[in-house]
């Protein structure tokens, strides 16, 4: 069991039995949409993100991005560490057929996978909090993956190069980004997939 020092927020009750298999922490659970008309909760998430911050594990669907986005927009500017599960063709097994999308919910994946998508998002390590150089828009723009003709198709790429979701916007990649890795680390992988791009 691995202990953190921040809430955990997922969309249902079964994210949160998920997520008990393997992590110590406070889980809340937005109830998916529910969250858009449960004012005491948003109070909440809203207060813990402003204590320490918060860490996001919806799902990898278009569903989970609109939450995102909306605990985004309701924290501020507090901390939030985006944990993105891999997009992973499936059904649950509680479920009679799959979701809309085809993907498997934090719900339906392992143990295993849940802490290496925890891990690979820094959540484990107290670098996320120390002061960094952080990646910005105009670092995503030097590498063609934003304001350019090509810069969607470039994003596309980039993030399945990096295993992420690859429906992600700008902003919501730059957020990831700098919670998955350094400025240092964003180049070096930049340059590698740049490599791998050319080498076709």
């Amino acid at each position: 069991m691995i202990r953190l020092d921040r809430p955990v927020i997922v969309e249902g009750k079964y994210d949160k039995i998920a997520l008990e298999n393997v992590v110590d922490a406070l889980i809340i659970t937005t109830d998916g949409f529910g969250i858009f008309k449960n004012r005491e909760k948003r109070a909440l998430i809203r207060k813990l993100a402003e204590k320490k911050g918060v860490i996001v594990m919806t799902d990898s669907d278009s569903a989970g991005a609109v939450i995102r986005a909306y605990l985004k927009k309701i924290t501020g500017g507090a901390e939030i560490i985006n944990v993105y599960v891999p997009e992973l063709k499936g059904r649950e097994r509680r479920k009679p057929k799959p979701s809309k999308e085809g993907l498997l919910g934090v719900e339906g994946m392992t143990p295993a996978v849940i802490e290496k998508a925890l891990s690979r998002s820094r959540v484990f390590s107290q670098t996320c909090r120390e002061e960094r150089r952080r990646i910005t828009k105009a670092d995503m723009y030097a590498r063609g993956l934003s304001g350019g003709a090509d810069s969607s198709l470039m994003r596309k790429g980039f993030l399945s190069f990096l295993g992420l979701p690859q429906g992600l916007s700008s902003s919501a990649m730059l957020d990831v980004m700098n919670g998955m890795m350094s400025f240092e680390e964003f180049e070096e992988k930049a340059d590698l997939w740049q490599k791998s791009m050319d080498r076709k």
